[in-house]
């Protein structure tokens, strides 16, 4: 049997060890060569780098042993570069420069106001209805961060889509995720006025037979189902639907044109409640609260234009009050049409 070749493997590891060897001693000694060529002194360097005067030496030497140059003319009495020296800090310096930089940058980013890129992901009703409409505001508080919002009903993976925060119904299942609840995350099954003083409103889900729904359509191509709380129990039915849309807003818009039935997020119906546009039907059997949640990496160091975005949206957006199934006991008291029960208005 032909012995295996393992030499290019062994050379592999070597080029890899001595790499790593290379970049450690050359590191170290990059570091100290600048600072001497810049003071013009072995000691000086050393009181600048915070190390010993033999420590510098060391790390130059090793330097200077692995370029195969000599990088100083020393005396007693002075130390200058030679000219293989000159070439070298010549060439070190640019990248030496950006170092300095970046590090001053990263203090900045530190230091001073929130600024530099933020990438959001929402829900295509979320975002429209409730973020957009914040980023100005947000802008003006910090004119210095610059906002990306991408909507999206799939849940994106923050790291490989590089998302600074992302706000989804429901906790993202990634254990790097930190999820916390922004507002309730309510159901409600919403009709217009019109649709009701013609069509009446289901007391019961099984009267949803009887009635036009308008389904909506998941990212991943099922129709959702709408969800449903029976006697402490979480139910879950697919009513036939008239119309299938895969937006909640175009739902929306085709219940406020009386064309039927859909069950929508409070947020996405809480304006046309408001204004009397619509009325809910079947609020006895909505569903536990999903939550909505503001999702972000976990980091230890979290940059400050994302920790200043989290604090505005959650002020902003709590603030909105959109926890419109506690309200539907006492709306149901104040409107409705005569001789109908079981739907109300927003009050």
């Amino acid at each position: 049997m032909t012995p295996m070749n393992l030499s290019p493997a062994h050379s592999a590891d070597d080029a890899h060890d001595a790499l790593t060897a290379s970049f450690t001693a050359s590191y170290a000694g990059v570091l100290a060569f600048i600072a001497v060529a810049n003071e013009g002194s072995f000691a000086r360097a050393a009181d600048r780098l915070g190390i010993g005067r033999s420590a510098v030496s060391r790390s130059v030497q090793k330097l200077e042993g692995q370029l195969g140059v000599r990088l100083f003319l020393r005396t007693t009495r002075s130390t200058s570069l030679t000219r293989e020296g000159e070439l070298f800090h010549d060439g070190c310096r640019p990248g030496v420069e950006r170092i300095l930089h970046a590090l001053d940058e990263m203090r900045e980013l530190r230091d001073g106001p929130p600024r530099g890129q933020l990438r959001i992901s929402a829900t295509q009703g979320f975002g429209r209805k409730i973020i957009a409409p914040l980023l100005g505001r947000f802008r003006s508080a910090f004119p210095e961060v610059s906002v990306e919002l991408q909507l999206d009903d799939r849940a994106p993976d923050l790291a490989a889509d590089r998302i600074d925060v992302a706000f989804r119904d429901g906790v993202l299942e990634d254990s790097q995720v930190i999820a916390k609840q922004l507002v309730p995350m309510q159901l409600l099954v919403c009709a217009s006025p019109d649709y009701a003083r013609r069509h009446g409103l289901p007391q019961t889900l099984d009267e949803l037979r009887h009635h036009a729904c308008i389904g909506q359509r998941a990212p991943g191509g099922r129709l959702q189902r709408w969800d449903f709380r029976v006697d402490g129990k979480p139910s879950s039915l697919q009513p036939a639907a008239a119309l299938v849309f895969n937006d909640a807003d175009l739902a929306m818009q085709a219940v406020l044109r009386g064309e039927g039935l859909a069950q929508l997020p409070n947020y996405q119906a809480r304006e046309a409640l408001r204004a009397g546009l619509a009325v809910t039907c079947l609020d006895r059997y909505a569903p536990d609260d999903r939550g909505h949640y503001l999702c972000y990496l976990s980091r230890r160091q979290l940059p400050k234009r994302i920790r200043a975005f989290i604090d505005f949206i959650t002020t902003e957006v709590r603030a909105l009050d959109l926890d419109v199934v506690t309200h539907w006991e006492s709306a149901q008291q104040g409107a409705g049409k005569p001789g109908e029960q079981g739907h109300a208005a927003w009050v």
